[in-house]
């Protein structure tokens, strides 16, 4: 098979791979930390608040959705497993992201190059180079 066959499920792997560990990683890992005391350790968390101050009612399980879905959804994201769900998921957690930036004046540039990207994926399947790829052609032989 010609090197130029791969190029498109190269491209699709870079982006997932790319945007899926930079969410996780420079937003969503201190996110899931701070849920995870929030929820175990009953610490307090700011970012409920916050989430309350958007008018969502349990406000404290919304906001834990945000740091999985900016956590583990980004990381299967990026792996490509579960991938429709994985980017429905950072979508939704970006669109609210991009709301709450531009009601308080905040950049929401990066949120919204998230979730299009995870949108993106949300069409399309994740390429050649992805865990769900692997495990369909494991099931297809």
């Amino acid at each position: 098979m010609k090197l130029s066959n791969y190029l498109p499920d190269a491209g699709l792997f870079l982006l997932r791979a790319c945007a899926g560990l930079m969410l996780a990683f420079k937003h969503g890992d201190d996110k899931i930390a701070a849920a995870y005391g929030y929820v175990f350790q009953g610490q307090e968390w700011g970012f409920v608040g916050a989430v309350a101050g958007m008018g969502f009612p349990l406000a404290g399980f919304f906001a834990v959705c945000a740091a999985v879905a900016e956590f583990f959804g980004a990381l299967f994201l990026a792996a490509g497993l579960f991938t429709r769900y994985a980017a429905a998921a950072v979508t939704a957690t970006m669109a609210v992201a991009v709301y709450r930036h531009m009601t308080t004046d905040m950049r929401f540039e990066l949120a919204a190059m998230y979730g299009l990207v995870a949108l993106a994926f949300v069409f399309t399947s994740p390429g050649r180079f992805s865990v769900d790829e692997l495990w369909r052609s494991r099931s297809k032989s």
